[in-house]
């Protein structure tokens, strides 16, 4: 008998912004089939995003509105906007469809890891600060906000030792099979394809 092929776990992409935890966290949740959590944000989409998709994009009323209720395990400001995971999303997801995976700050990755303990894997996704900070400008950033998370980097990549895995990202592809290889040891489903 082996329990821990029946645990549920929280994978969590976290590392700097423009690191593209993003795109790879979205790759290995579709190889892996899991399910993504969404965060709820305040600002309106960028180039690119979709509501539902990237984030719940909702009103700051009704932030405030599941802030004042204590719904978020979660909760940040960052550039006047505000970010967070509802708990009752993450628990209904586990439920639904076992393993789940989110994309947060490394803040947000530290209160997930303190709240569910070992059943959060932290996967540090990052690159250098130069190639981090061309991404977010290709992808159309508001230069000032690029500004503001080239200035949170360094505080990012401290974070790092913390995490139980860390990969650079410079080949998607390679990234994406090396991540799905180390999360198949946790998962430990022995996957074949199926017609």
């Amino acid at each position: 008998m082996n329990a821990e092929s029946d645990r549920k776990l929280i994978i969590v992409f976290t590392g700097p912004d423009g690191s593209g935890r993003k795109t790879v966290a979205d790759s290995v949740g579709a190889t892996l089939g899991m399910g993504k959590v969404l965060s709820y944000a305040t600002r309106k989409p960028r180039p690119g995003e979709v509501n539902g998709q990237d984030y719940h994009f909702i009103t700051s009323e009704l932030y405030e509105q599941f802030d004042r209720a204590g719904e978020f395990i979660e909760s940040i400001s960052i550039n006047e906007s505000r970010y967070g995971v509802r708990g009752s999303d993450i628990d209904q997801s586990l439920q639904l469809g076992g393993s789940v995976y989110l994309i947060l700050n490394p803040e947000g990755a530290q209160l997930l890891k303190e709240q569910y303990g070992d059943q959060v894997v932290r996967l540090f996704i990052y690159a250098d600060r130069r190639t981090v900070q061309e991404r977010q400008q290709e992808a159309g950033i508001d230069p000032a906000i690029v500004q503001s998370k080239m200035d949170q980097y360094e505080t990012a990549i401290a974070y790092q030792p913390k995490c139980e895995h860390a990969f650079e990202n410079y080949d998607l592809a390679h990234t994406v099979f090396d991540i799905s290889n180390t999360l198949e040891h946790y998962l430990q489903r022995n996957l074949v394809e199926r017609d």
